[in-house]
């Protein structure tokens, strides 16, 4: 019976001990496989880190390399420009004539710069190159219009009634116009007298239909005293981004004179 007893004891003792140890094996092995998990994780972000740092820096040194390659010197200064007056946004250059002006555009007051100065916003009465609140500082819209007077010396815009003569208007086919950032090239398309409205209130442009209709007339100006250039480094089509130069006409008050160019490239600056 003692023997029989001590055999029934070690039956009951021995299967615990194995389920200890079996228990013991698969936590071991829970944490091994926990272990290795976390670990293919961690190398598999290291990995893919490494991976696109060096995306990173090969598309940086590509855009350096392409960036070097296109930027070209801008001439304009136009941190000091804005110290003197912080409306100043973009500056107009048209070679052979006195137009090489900074542009201008009042937040409160779209008659401001008719009597005022782009440098320090002064009194002048030959007033400022500007375009109106109506128009964007970036020059996306489809039509905007830059207003300056005519008739001041050969101040401000007086000098676009040159376009009047063929010869220089054929032979002057660009204006430019400089921003902090870019210079955007306009081949200018036509120049030619136009009755005295205003532009950006009578043509909604946001509407496919007035875009066409106001195209349509600076490619074929309906008036006696206008040039037109046949021939355009690009259509202009309803994409087109188009300048209009606007200035009146001396003893004229029912009149503006417009030169019309189109965008036909933009630089970026440095």
């Amino acid at each position: 019976m003692q023997r029989g007893g001590d055999l029934s004891e070690k039956n009951i003792d021995n299967p615990n001990e194995q389920n200890d140890k079996e228990q013991k094996e698969r936590i071991i092995k829970v944490a091994l496989a926990i272990f290795l998990a976390i670990f293919l994780v961690a190398l598999s972000v290291i990995l893919l880190q490494e991976g696109t740092d060096r995306e990173e820096v090969a598309t940086y040194t590509t855009a350096t390399v392409d960036a070097s390659v296109k930027r070209l010197e801008n001439p304009i200064d136009f941190d000091a420009l804005r110290e003197g007056n912080k409306d100043i946004y973009a500056w107009i250059k048209i070679d052979d004539t006195e137009v090489d002006y900074p542009i201008v555009q009042s937040k409160t007051s779209d008659s401001f710069y008719l009597r005022h100065k782009a440098e320090d916003k002064s009194w002048t009465p030959s007033g400022a190159i500007y375009t109106e609140m109506q128009n964007s500082k970036g020059f996306n819209d489809s039509v905007t219009v830059i207003y300056g007077h005519n008739g001041y010396a050969e101040s401000m815009f007086t000098t676009l009634h040159k376009f009047e003569k063929k010869e220089f208007f054929d032979s002057h086919p660009y204006f430019y116009i400089y921003t902090p950032t870019k210079r955007l090239t306009y081949q200018v398309v036509s120049a030619f007298k136009y009755d005295n409205r205003h532009i950006l209130n009578s043509f909604d442009f946001t509407n496919g239909n007035d875009i066409v209709e106001f195209f349509t007339t600076v490619k074929d100006p309906d008036s006696t005293v206008k040039n037109v250039r046949e021939q355009l480094d690009e259509r202009l089509t309803i994409e087109s981004k188009v300048v209009v130069l606007s200035t009146c006409i001396t003893n004229q008050k029912s009149s503006r004179y417009l030169v019309c160019g189109v965008l036909v490239n933009n630089e970026k600056t440095y």
